[in-house]
């Protein structure tokens, strides 16, 4: 794991209190550091669903339910989940039509599911059990800051 990057992600959001601040720039601080990576965002849970909270990237589905896609997935296993390819998932939700492969990481705070933390690449099989260990890592993190 690059311990330079959590130091610089951490001083980029520990000084800020704005929550929805602190979500727009974490996206931003993966699509800059990150190679291959079409989409980086968040789904906030509210009521029964998520909806689409701070990203970058192509526009976006606004509503998922937790039965639906590799978010639901997450959000209601609240496990990580990797998909290497995500056309041959069960209940996938293209948003993107170019997206070939995502993983998506539960955001847990005070044992209340907050949201899910989003990542599509074009690639396929781009996202590995290194990766999933560093953006479990940010996860972390960011959740202490919400």
């Amino acid at each position: 794991m690059n311990d330079l990057l959590l130091k610089q992600y951490i001083g980029l959001i520990e000084c800020n209190n704005e929550k929805i601040s602190i979500l727009a720039n974490t996206s931003a601080f993966i699509m800059q550091n990150f190679q291959d990576i079409s989409w980086a965002g968040f789904y906030l849970f509210k009521n029964t669903e998520l909806i689409l909270g701070p990203f970058q990237g192509k526009i976006a589905c606004t509503n998922i339910p937790l039965d639906k896609g590799v978010c639901g997935k997450a959000a209601s296993t609240r496990k990580t989940v990797i998909v290497e390819n995500v056309h041959q998932f069960a209940g996938h939700i293209a948003c993107d039509s170019e997206s070939n492969s995502e993983i998506v990481i539960p955001l847990i705070k005070g044992n209340q599911l907050y949201g899910v933390l989003d990542l599509d690449s074009t690639s396929f099989s781009r996202f590995s059990k290194e990766d999933q260990i560093i953006f479990e890592e940010i996860s972390k993190i960011l959740v202490q800051h919400l």
